[in-house]
């Protein structure tokens, strides 16, 4: 019986592009065997600026991760990002035709296919579709309609869709140094995937990944996938923004954010000072944590509450019953969670990736999602989220695919 082949998942960051490499276990887990990482270049709010520099980060990312594994790596399944990308919710509807008004799996075809059939400009293409719920005549929130009566039946699906050039780009960088992209897939889908568990899900939550260039969130609320979106504000803005108000060397500002930065203001410490040297031209300076924390406190506090108003408008911030998820390197911030509990009055934990073993590193935060890649092409088995989703991504969506999802 031939041996099932090796998953590697692919993310072009803006701060890092990093490779897992990953084995299927018999009982459905996953078990990390290779990893690699590099400084990415060429990227800006994860979107390709430079197709070279990218490509040579992805390059050398790749040789680790076979380096650690000991495969050669030929394919990837690969994690996109950008403010390009966006989600919106369309509704099917079919007529219920037999005689006995009795809803077939073929209906529930037709009106999943009449929901995807959604009108985008053409340069748009479709990431993911993701069924949320039908609606049997007037009745709401049904799961699943097979074997009821109707004589209409409806479906909403969440269509999660990106700016096609920018997307070819980001998979062309990858093919340009000799592998095949298997498939594509959200990274703010993928680390939900890899962080959250079955109960979180099932009580309403929300998934905030923070990376470099980019913030990513998505929303589990009555069992399903019910908002998703990029803001492209990132942890690169907040460096920005100590290096503009303290006038040091970006370099510099980075070090301070995280050797000494923090979300919310210390009180204890606001009087304490750090003394910075003379480097790349800027003089060397006295820097009080106090004035470092408020920079920190004001862009993040301004992330958050964008992300806020936007689940407002859609009205799915009231169903955050088990609260807020952080993922990413971003997730690292001191006192973080602290202050997205504040602004969303809700608890906030920092998520990692579960259900995998192997190598320690796949445990951290910024891998939550190259592990959920690696479970969504692992369960998909190859098979393409874009253009549809059947009962596979549902038991993907919902933890029901593998054990510990």
């Amino acid at each position: 019986m031939p041996s099932i082949p090796p998953i590697v998942a692919l993310e072009i960051g803006t701060t890092y592009t990093r490779a897992l490499v990953g084995e299927a276990r018999e009982d459905g887990g996953l078990v990390v065997t290779g990893v690699g990482e590099e400084r990415s270049a060429g990227v800006r709010k994860g979107l390709i600026v430079a197709m070279e520099q990218a490509a040579e980060a992805v390059r050398r990312a790749l040789e680790r991760a076979e380096e650690h594994s000991g495969v050669d790596i030929a394919r990837v399944h690969l994690a996109v990002s950008g403010g390009h990308i966006r989600a919106q919710v369309n509704r099917g509807i079919v007529q219920v035709m037999n005689e006995e008004r009795e809803i077939t799996r073929e209906e529930m075809r037709d009106v999943a296919a009449a929901a995807r059939n959604v009108s985008l400009p053409p340069e748009r293409l479709t990431l993911h579709s993701i069924a949320q719920h039908y609606y049997v005549d007037d009745q709401e929130g049904v799961v699943n309609p097979e074997g009821m009566e109707g004589s209409r039946l409806e479906l909403d699906m969440l269509i999660i869709h990106a700016e096609g050039a920018l997307l070819r780009n980001t998979m062309r960088v990858a093919q340009g140094v000799g592998v095949e992209v298997a498939d594509v897939a959200f990274s703010g889908l993928c680390a939900a995937l890899g962080a959250l568990t079955p109960e979180q899900k099932a009580g309403g939550v929300l998934v905030l990944n923070l990376g470099g260039g980019t913030t990513e969130y998505l929303v589990y609320a009555n069992q399903t996938v019910a908002a998703a979106g990029v803001i492209a504000v990132g942890g690169d803005h907040v460096t920005n923004d100590i290096a503009l108000g303290l006038r040091i060397p970006h370099a510099q500002a980075e070090r301070l954010k995280i050797e000494h930065g923090a979300a919310e203001p210390d009180l204890e410490r606001r009087h304490q000072t750090i003394s910075l040297p003379a480097e790349s031209g800027f003089p060397g300076r006295t820097v009080r944590l106090s004035d470092l924390h408020l920079i920190m406190h004001a862009r993040w506090r301004e992330l958050l509450r964008i992300v806020k108003k936007e689940l407002e408008r859609r009205g799915v911030i009231i169903r955050l019953g088990a609260g807020v998820v952080l993922t990413g390197g971003g997730a690292h911030t001191r006192r973080l969670p602290e202050l997205v509990s504040r602004e969303f009055n809700m608890p906030c934990v920092i998520g990692r990736p579960r259900g995998v073993s192997g190598l320690a590193v796949a445990g951290e935060s910024e891998y939550a999602t190259l592990v959920g890649l690696l479970r969504y092409a692992q369960i998909s088995g190859g098979r393409s989220g874009r253009g549809g989703l059947g009962g596979w991504i549902w038991r993907i969506l919902m933890g029901q695919g593998a054990r510990g999802g």
